[in-house]
This record gives structure tokens, sequence and C-alpha cells, in this order.
């Protein structure tokens, strides 16, 4: 006898799943569940309730905080799970309504329907190395707030440096001779100079273990290689292969440069023409990491001491790759800049680029494995 496919839509959150079935064929029927806890033993008894009944289960649910427990623990038991991207849900104009019910009766309808996009689910090592990236991200944005904050308390009293660069070892000598006028007030000084060295350590820290985890992930290789390109530090390379994953399931760099939001938005109709800044879809954690990494192309092509040790036991067609990207970028970032394009916007290009090249690199490492 021929099982029945039921389709499976959970709209998942902290507290709560709510699960629509969708009986396979176009005119099945569309039904509401229920509500159960989120908790794995109240869905395994929904799940065998609808085994015994001779079904074979096909769940989807929503990318979103609650990460992949759900899905993880639904592959592992041999059911079929897929996670889809919330923005690309199709929505009927006009549609006001919505809450947990329809929500996921929509899943179930439009997973039948095959019209849901897919998102691509990390291995559980490289979610542990995406978390650590994200971690030192974190660090390095609380350093930028209390310096800020620092900077901002001298300035009310007054108080400015005269050197050249600030938050160099001359700069936190000056800082310890400084001597405010009241006893509270050299309390708060010395508070926010230990805030200051204190998330300064915690990077330092953070990026060390970037170091010792990539050396340990499967992605050790890609990373390595990633490197090899100007800009394209141990923390950008990291990035990319954690947030990522495979680049090669990207059928084209133009994939990749769309995914990551780094292609110009569009809104033409006939005659006419327009498109906008970036699209900004996809992961802004690698779109934020190229655009920073696109920086080192202000200068003249050439193979510095640290890239030459970076690229030390790599194959010689990643090599030939990173030198054809730096040597295409750095002119085309100074052609940007002469042709009147703001840095930001020249920036955004050429981490456009950078995205394409670093697929190259992966596809020139699938085809050496």
């Amino acid at each position: 006898m021929e099982k029945t496919i039921k389709y499976i839509g959970l709209d998942v959150h902290k507290k709560s799943i709510s699960i629509g079935i969708a009986d396979e064929g176009r005119d099945g029927e569309v039904r509401y569940y229920g509500k159960i806890d989120n908790d794995m033993n109240q869905l395994n008894k929904v799940i065998r309730k609808r085994i015994s009944k001779g079904a074979v289960l096909k769940f989807v649910y929503e990318a979103g905080p609650c990460g992949y427990v759900i899905y993880r623990y639904l592959t592992n038991n041999d059911m079929d799970c897929v996670v889809i991207a919330p923005s690309k849900i199709p929505l009927q104009s006009g549609d006001r309504l919505k809450n947990d019910k329809r929500d996921c009766l929509s899943l179930a309808r439009l997973h039948r329907a095959g019209e849901l996009t897919v998102v691509y689910v990390p291995t559980e090592d490289d979610e542990a190395l995406r978390d650590l990236v994200r971690a030192r991200e974190d660090a390095v944005r609380a350093v930028r707030v209390a310096k800020q904050q620092l900077g901002a308390f001298l300035l009310r009293h007054d108080i400015i440096y005269s050197g050249k660069s600030k938050w160099s070892k001359a700069h936190f000598n000056w800082l310890t001779e400084i001597t405010m006028s009241h006893p509270a007030q050299q309390i708060v000084f010395q508070e926010y100079i230990d805030t200051v060295k204190d998330c300064s350590n915690r990077v330092q820290r953070l990026t060390e273990q970037v170091r010792q985890q990539s050396k340990q992930s499967r992605q050790h290789e890609l990373i390595q290689s990633l490197q090899s390109m100007r800009g394209v530090s141990l923390v950008v390379a990291a990035t990319i292969a954690a947030e990522l994953g495979d680049l090669t399931r990207f059928e084209s760099p133009g994939k990749l440069m769309a995914f990551l939001g780094l292609i110009p938005s569009e809104h033409s109709s006939g005659e006419r023409v327009s498109k906008g800044s970036i699209t900004k879809t996809g992961n802004r954690h690698v779109r934020k990491a190229l655009i920073a990494a696109a920086h080192a192309y202000r200068f003249p092509a050439r193979k510095s001491r640290a890239i030459s040790k970076r690229q030390e036991n790599l194959s010689k067609e990643v090599t030939d790759i990173s030198w054809k990207a730096q040597c295409r970028l750095c002119t085309r970032y100074q052609f940007l800049i002469a042709k009147g394009k703001n840095s930001n916007v020249t920036k955004t290009a050429i981490a456009r680029e950078i995205a394409g090249f670093s697929w190259a690199i992966a596809q020139e490492l699938s085809k050496a494995a």
C-alpha cells in the first residue's frame, strides 16, 4: 500500500509550536492540528500519531532565533525537514491578518506547492565557529562603544589629546597622567579606562580562539586559502567559511553576490530603468567583513611580507587567483575613486568582487579534492 504524504508546517516560538497539516495533492485538505509546547517530547508524540496512520511526513519551519534544534532532531531521526527563508515567503497583496494558526497553515500549503526557498543549515561544528566569530564581532563593537564613552567624558571636561594617534601606547601613558578635579570624576575616568582595556583584552582572547578553532575546523583548508587574498585576514576568512559553509553550493559567483546582498537593487518598468543601492539581503556578517577587507585595495598591487607568508604551502592555482584578484581590484578601486565615486560605494563594489574571487578559490579547492 502506497503511503500518503503529509506536509507539516511548524510556526516555532520560544515556548510554543503551532502545527498545520496539508494533505498531498492540489486540492488536499489543509487543517490546523493545534499548539504544543516547544518540547521535543511533545513533538515526538505528534510524529508518532501521524506515522501510526501510515503517513510520510515532510516538515517545514522558518529560520529564526530558535536556531536549528528542531531541524537536527528531525533529521537525526530520519525525518524530512527543511528550514526556509522568512523574507522570501510569498505574501498575498492586501492580506492584513497574521497569527500563529494562519502562519503554520500557510507554511504547510506553500511547502506542498514547492514555493518556499530553503536555507542552508550549517553543521554543528560550523555553527560553533560561527558563534565564536560573532562573539568576537560583538566584542569589537563593545570596544568601540567604550572608547567613544571615554572620549566623550574627556571632551566634556575639555581634556584633548594633542598626539597623532589615539589608543596607542603613548596615548594610554598620557591617560595615566590625567587627574580629575573631583574624586567621583576620577573614579568614573578610571572605570572608563579599565573598560576599554578589558574589552580590548576580550577581543584578543576571542581572536586567538578563532585561530585555534579554525585549525581544527573541517573548513581549515578554505580558511587558509582565502587568506591568500589581500585584505582577507584570519577573522574575515573564518567569517566567510563559518557563515556560508560550502561556497561551491552556489552555481555561480553572481548568485553568491546576490545572496550576500551586494548587488544593486532595481525597480524598472517599461522603458524606465531605475537602479538603487545594494539590496542588503542575506548574510550581513559576511557582507560587513568583505567591505572591511575591500579597504585594503586602495593601495597599488603588491605582495607584502604578510601575504607572502600566508601563501606558503598553498597551491599555485590558489595564489594565481589571489594575485589576479589583487591586480584587478587595486586598479578598479583607483578607477572608481577617480571617476568620482564615494569611497563607501567603491568599497562595496570591491567587496562584491572579493566574494566572486572567494567563490573561485572554493571551486579550485573542490577540484583538487
